[in-house]
């Protein structure tokens, strides 16, 4: 019952999280544009702050709207300050999530105090705070208990599973070859704004819960590593999943149960540990793709048979 009520919400909104931000960042990834996912999760903050200043309320529905606005606001401003600055796509990126992130920190300086949300929850998640008081008889009906981001974050994961299924040749053919996408009528800057929209939304509905810090790893970090193991698409975003999942789970568990072992004073934020081990799991990727890639020594030749 004590793992029901501490743990059991904090993992399931760790790994939805990780899960969706993962399942988006595979695109971003071979479209190298893992910078715009950083962009968006940072730039996606003063959409938020504004929709909880004109709503004064924590509801899912504005923050959506709110991070999506400013997803798309992020994606139209690079590609102005590239093309009137006639600066690289990396410099603009970086101008544009820094400032609106910035600007998003100001607003939440004139949220209501009665709204409860501040820099460290953006920046950290409040995924400790997620607690679950279960019935005595647990049934499916007894989920709908759960805290609302836990709820939340499985309505987005699923979203991200239905449009990535019934979009998967476009995305793929968009990621691979855009020129050959356009020539077949797949518009591919329809399907990439499609794609960060997608980004912002995952992003937002793991804010509350995460923080920033895991948003960023979780889009990048599991896509990455499994990018390095596999050449096949399918098997990237299988592994992808499965990567998330395994540091969603050892992050949280090494957050809270390594501590008491060795140092009982000393306490780990959930979200930062979970980013943490998704960083071990991108250096061990590298590692075994670095072994998988390396040539093998041709085999001796035989020597020659003496003459007769």
């Amino acid at each position: 019952m004590t793992f029901l009520t501490l743990d059991l919400a904090p993992l399931l909104a760790a790994t939805l999280a990780a899960c969706a931000c993962a399942l988006v960042g595979n695109y971003l990834v071979l479209r190298r544009q893992s910078l715009m996912g950083d962009a968006i999760s940072h730039a996606v903050l003063p959409g938020i702050a504004a929709a909880f200043i004109l709503t004064a309320s924590r509801e899912p529905i504005p923050m959506l709207l709110g991070a999506a606005a400013a997803g798309l606001v992020t994606v139209a401003l690079t590609s102005l300050i590239q093309s009137l600055g006639k600066v690289d796509r990396g410099a603009a990126m970086g101008v544009t999530f820094t400032t609106l992130f910035a600007l998003g920190v100001v607003l939440i300086q004139h949220i209501p105090r009665t709204i409860d949300l501040d820099a460290d929850c953006v920046l950290h998640g409040n995924l400790e705070a997620l607690l679950w008081f279960p019935p005595d008889n647990i049934t499916l009906a007894s989920l709908a208990t759960l805290p609302r981001q836990v709820h939340t974050l499985a309505f987005v994961m699923l979203g991200t599973i239905a449009f990535t299924a019934v979009f998967y040749k476009e995305l793929r053919l968009t990621s691979f070859d855009p020129a050959l996408a356009g020539a077949l009528g797949f518009r591919p800057g329809l399907v990439n704004t499609l794609l960060m929209t997608l980004a912002a939304a995952a992003v937002v509905a793991s804010f509350e819960a995460v923080g920033s810090i895991l948003v960023i790893a979780m889009l990048i970090c599991p896509p990455a590593a499994a990018r390095m193991l596999t050449n096949r698409l399918g098997t990237q975003i299988l592994l992808s999943q499965a990567i998330a999942i395994a540091t969603a789970v050892g992050g949280y568990f090494a957050a809270t149960q390594l501590p008491p072992l060795f140092v009982p004073d000393l306490t780990l934020n959930a979200a930062g540990m979970i980013a943490t081990v998704s960083g071990i799991f991108v250096l061990a990727a590298a590692i075994v793709a670095r072994i998988k890639d390396r040539p093998k020594p041709n085999p001796p030749s035989p020597a020659p048979s003496p003459a007769h």
